[in-house]
């Protein structure tokens, strides 16, 4: 045990002596919170900028305009004729709304016309603006017709109509899902960190090969599986470290809500950083030195990432990638956190926990099974 003591203090004492490493292990991670709050952390609110034409000049007309004012999201100007297409051409304005004369009247016939909406950017545009437009003039033309052409009864309905007393109470509820999305970024980007990261730790195995001094060490009481189980200890104390450092800052400094306990979401990391180790000593043990690990690195890491869904939703990929993907541990991480965060408890997602632990036995087992095997001790070039 001292000698797996000394072992660990030795790697972590030489690894952060360097200041890029240091870099590397514990600031990397907090890039994907950076990401995250850049592509989902914006205000996703949207104003539409309408222009107004009037060319009626009647009360009802006025009306009308004030209750666009009222609207949310939407902000009014008054134009002129002659403006509206260079406003719309220039993008100044989402949508021109032109009142021309007889509009009042037709409206007061119960048959609303005399009304024109302008715009270049097509339905998901206008839609807001028109459903509400179209349900207010519908109101006034069923007061309209109800009132059968008697003006007293029309103007004493319509004047009911405006002051009506009754109010409307809202409340906004938070979009859980800019929340989700943030969460979804910044673990993928921490799962690719978490894999570079226990790559390179693994790599010092192939360093101090090159360097003769995995060999001196073996001729001391220190045998292999002491070296080896060092380097996996030490792996996982930074691979912990970058968990809870991400976790933390995201909930603590800039309040993403992850929509799940944060001690649900570090073991479901902790639980991938086994895998991580894992997928490390496998490419260790297939290299014999470290640019060939790092090649294996690079052809492994990046597209397992992508495949996986780290970057993007998956739903997004063609459905053949998606069956690929259900066979990388990634995607199983991501597929654990996302459940969670559905509300879904730790007890009833036995098979994910299963497969994730199936995954790092199977690549401990491969790393295992090679490293017996491998009896060279040739020198490295």
């Amino acid at each position: 045990m001292k000698d797996i003591l000394w072992l660990i203090q030795n790697t972590l004492r030489v690894t952060f002596q360097k200041k890029k490493n240091i870099i590397m292990y514990l600031c990397m991670p907090l890039i994907g919170i950076l990401i995250a709050l850049l592509v989902y952390g914006g205000d996703q609110k949207t104003i539409l900028h309408v222009g107004i034409v009037n060319e009626d000049q009647s009360k009802i007309t006025s009306d009308t305009i004030d209750f666009l004012k009222g609207l949310e999201n939407v902000e009014i100007s008054t134009i002129s004729t002659v403006q509206v297409q260079d406003k719309i051409s220039s993008g100044d304005l989402d949508s021109v709304i032109t009142f021309e004369k007889g509009y009042a009247d037709s409206v007061l016939e119960g048959k609303p016309d005399r009304i024109e909406l302008t715009s270049i950017k097509g339905a998901a545009i206008t839609a807001y603006v028109k459903s509400y437009l179209h349900q207010y003039i519908d109101n006034i033309a069923t007061i309209s017709y109800v009132a059968s052409g008697n003006q007293q009864t029309f103007e004493q309905m319509y004047n009911d109509f405006q002051q009506t007393n009754y109010k409307l109470t809202t409340h906004s509820l938070e979009d859980a899902s800019k929340n989700k999305n943030m969460t979804n970024q910044t673990i993928g980007f921490l799962i690719m960190i978490m894999l570079m990261s226990a790559g390179n730790m693994a790599e010092i195995i192939l360093l101090e090969k090159e360097s003769r001094t995995y060999f001196r060490l073996l001729s001391t009481p220190i045998n292999a599986r002491k070296y080896i189980f060092s380097n996996i200890v030490v792996n996982m104390i930074v691979m912990t470290i970058q968990v809870f450092i991400t976790l933390t800052i995201m909930k603590g400094i800039f309040h993403i809500g992850m929509n799940m306990s944060f001690w649900s979401a570090a073991f479901v990391m902790l639980l991938f950083s086994l895998i991580s180790v894992g997928i490390s000593l496998v490419i260790v043990s297939f290299s014999n030195n470290r640019s060939a690990a790092a090649a294996l690195q690079n052809l492994i890491i990046t597209p397992t990432v992508m495949l996986s869904g780290c970057f993007w939703p998956v739903e997004v990929m063609p459905k053949s990638l998606q069956k690929i993907a259900d066979f990388l541990p990634q995607r199983w991480t991501l597929d654990t956190l996302t459940k969670l965060q559905e509300g879904n408890a730790m007890s009833g997602l036995y098979m994910n926990f299963i497969i994730l632990f199936a995954f790092a036995a199977a690549f401990f087992l491969i790393a295992i099974y090679r490293f017996s095997r491998n009896h060279t001790t040739q020198n490295f070039v």
